[in-house]
């Protein structure tokens, strides 16, 4: 009897359909810089204008990025007030903490605020709340700060992800689904924001990878809200989330590293990632898209990461993908720059929004299918299997 009584709880606790995205929301400092003035301005604040040849190697750097500008919490005027941030190597974390620790709730409050905004429902019913960040490390976290920051229940179940890089805007997407489809009812807040007050600093010629991060990096925060069995007269279905996993790939220990040290968080890019990810990326969409008998890469939409361009490019290359493919991914990578974990979020925000005005029948450019990558330290590499929603229930 009392077997049986545990297994009708168990299903009343369990949800019948799959994880939707209801809404989603971004933003970004007010702060902008344009990549055509980042090497000046760059060598400038860190009075490095003497180094002429690395200067030289810099503008190159962000010529190639394919960044036309980027949002940066750091403004002129921080950083002559703060010299330390401004060095290559001089104790900061501090002031680095004092940054962040703030203002990386606050971000990810105007982001979820747009969220919450758009899916039009209480507060009161948002159950979870996931918060990722790369952006500093506090107790109580960031997740608490935004509770109290949006006015969410006391009794919001949180869940902080600190210091996981740019695979974890997959992360979070795939504890969310996992959180909302064993919880009946469950309404998950998922909020990434980013600041790079953690690894900003001066130039110097033994460490080029530190470089290469401050040519991409930019801030932004993006949340999305996430439920299965949606209330369809209230509440507007964008993506279903079919599937969702996660993989190290073989021989890439190393290839992108993250220290926190006194003088921050460092940068080490220590073998080909493009080539890494671009080498076994088939095998990650083999296996999420054999069970739906699915093998056309260019059947499907694609939001992909974009750790850099040459990611992209070797990716495209490998797989024969079509131009038009990565279209939104480009679009979010020269607009914000590398945002890390935001930045799938704000790729997925700018496909349903452009599949609108465009007309497609689908939040997915039309199409029904899609997949979602972050890719990351490790290297770690998370895989989402998408569904678009029909626009025309909108």
């Amino acid at each position: 009897m009392a077997m049986a009584r545990v297994e009708e709880i168990r299903r009343a606790q369990r949800a019948e359909g799959p994880a939707t995205v209801l809404a989603i929301g971004t933003a970004t400092p007010a702060n902008c810089v344009y990549q055509a003035d980042y090497p000046d301005y760059y060598f400038r604040i860190t009075k490095s204008e003497h180094l002429t040849e690395l200067k030289e190697k810099f503008k190159r750097m962000c010529d190639k990025s394919m960044i036309r500008k980027r949002y940066m919490h750091l403004t002129e005027e921080a950083l002559t007030e703060n010299p330390n941030i401004c060095a290559y190597m001089a104790p900061s974390l501090d002031a680095r903490q004092d940054v962040v620790v703030v203002e990386v709730p606050k971000l990810g409050k105007e982001a979820a605020a747009k969220a919450l905004k758009e899916w039009g429902q209480p507060r009161s019913r948002i159950t979870h709340l996931v918060f990722c960040t790369t952006s500093g490390v506090d107790m109580p976290g960031a997740d608490y700060q935004l509770t109290k920051l949006l006015g969410l229940r006391p009794s919001v179940n949180r869940l902080m992800l600190y210091q996981q890089g740019c695979f974890a805007g997959g992360t979070v997407l795939r504890v969310a689904k996992d959180l909302a489809e064993n919880n009946r009812g469950a309404r998950v807040l998922v909020v990434c924001s980013e600041i790079t007050a953690v690894t900003f600093r001066g130039p110097s010629e033994s460490h080029l990878d530190s470089l290469v991060g401050q040519a991409l990096f930019g801030d932004g925060a993006a949340a999305v809200i996430l439920g299965a069995d949606p209330d369809l007269a209230v509440e507007r279905p964008l993506f279903e989330l079919v599937s969702a996993s996660q993989t190290i790939l073989p021989d890439s220990e190393g290839a992108i590293d993250g220290h926190l040290r006194e003088i921050g968080l460092t940068f080490h890019l220590l073998k080909d990632v493009p080539g890494l990810i671009s080498k076994n990326i088939e095998r990650s969409l083999v296996e999420a898209f054999t069970p739906l008998g699915i093998n056309d890469w260019n059947s499907i939409f694609w939001i992909a990461h974009p750790g850099g361009p040459a990611i992209l490019d070797q990716v495209e290359a490998k797989l024969g993908l079509e131009k038009e493919k990565m279209r939104a991914t480009r679009h979010v990578l020269s607009e914000f720059g590398n945002m890390s974990s935001a930045c799938v979020l704000f790729i997925l925000d700018e496909m349903r929004k452009r599949s609108a005005e465009e007309g497609k029948a689908t939040t997915g450019e039309g199409l029904e299918w899609g997949v979602l990558f972050g890719f990351g330290p490790g290297l770690t590499v998370e895989t989402v299997v998408l569904r678009g929603m029909p626009i025309a229930a909108h």
